[in-house]
């Protein structure tokens, strides 16, 4: 199987692309800005804005799986419209698709709990496009898969514990909500996860979310303390307090699809509780 990884430099991207690297293997990737740091993968510079770049990637990688682990924030052309040209282009070429969304896609209104068959309602711009993406996947690739996972940490990397840093430094003004609850994902057991749902015949909507509910200034909490941090210097907020559209309790039910994979989905507390390793 020859996987194209598209937003192979980003977060989600580098840690996919070091698996299969590590595997023995060598993906084809795509940047926007500038390629990743792993020479064991074929980069392509690809804008999804544009569909000759994309073309041109599929057709010198001509993979027979692409995962689409872009993040376009709330950009409409690349988020939505991006990801509905991957699809058409995927549908078209007969090539297996891996779609990444997110929890995004949900209000949290009516209901905390989301399971692989709740329908999207998104309250922001980045969850509209992402769920319009979504549609346009689950329409023209019958056969892929559309895998929601939830905030994405790691090992000092991720944007969160990167303003957890800077919050508890006094670098960065701004506060943790103690009212905006997310099912935290490590990077590596999700990336985990998509190689092995990419491998597999699976197709329709999967959850890829840890099994602990925190908010995000508890996840900080974790975080400050497994990095010898103080905890107590990190400021606390109400998101409803603030205006700020958007879900607050949002949890992503994994449960179904963790029982048809082999990787484990660690919870927060598990995955947070030894010492950085790179400190």
């Amino acid at each position: 199987m020859t996987v194209l990884i598209i937003g192979g430099s980003g977060f989600l991207g580098t840690e996919l692309v070091r698996q299969e690297v590590s595997a023995g293997r060598r993906p084809a990737a795509t940047f926007h800005s500038g390629p990743g740091d792993h020479d064991g993968a074929a980069w392509h510079h690809v804008d999804l804005r544009d569909p000759l770049r994309l073309e041109e990637a599929l057709d010198t990688a001509a993979p027979t799986a692409v995962i689409n682990a872009t993040s376009g924030g709330a950009d409409w052309e690349v988020t939505a419209e991006g990801g509905i040209r991957l699809a058409q282009a995927a549908a078209e070429r007969g090539i297996r698709l891996v779609h990444v969304s997110s929890d995004a896609i949900f209000s949290g209104t009516g209901r905390h709990r989301y399971d692989e068959s709740c329908l999207p309602d998104p309250l922001t711009p980045y969850g509209a496009a992402k769920a319009a993406a979504e549609t346009a996947v689950r329409l023209l690739c019958p056969s892929a898969v559309v895998a929601r996972t939830s905030l994405i940490i790691g090992d000092c990397r991720s944007e969160h514990e990167q303003l957890v840093h800077a919050l508890a430094a006094g670098s960065r003004q701004g506060a943790l909500f103690t009212d905006d609850v997310r099912c935290p994902v490590h990077v590596t057991d999700l990336a985990a996860a998509l190689w092995e749902i990419t491998r597999s015949d699976a197709a329709g909507v999967c959850h890829l979310a840890g099994p602990d509910a925190l908010s995000r200034h508890e996840l900080g909490e974790l975080i400050a303390r497994r990095d010898g941090l103080d905890p107590a210097r990190l400021p606390s907020a109400r998101r409803s307090d603030t205006g700020l559209p958007g879900g607050l309790d949002v949890r992503l039910d994994s449960r179904a699809t963790q029982q048809k994979l082999n990787t484990r989905l660690r919870g927060a507390r598990e995955f947070l509780r030894c010492p950085n390793p790179s400190r």
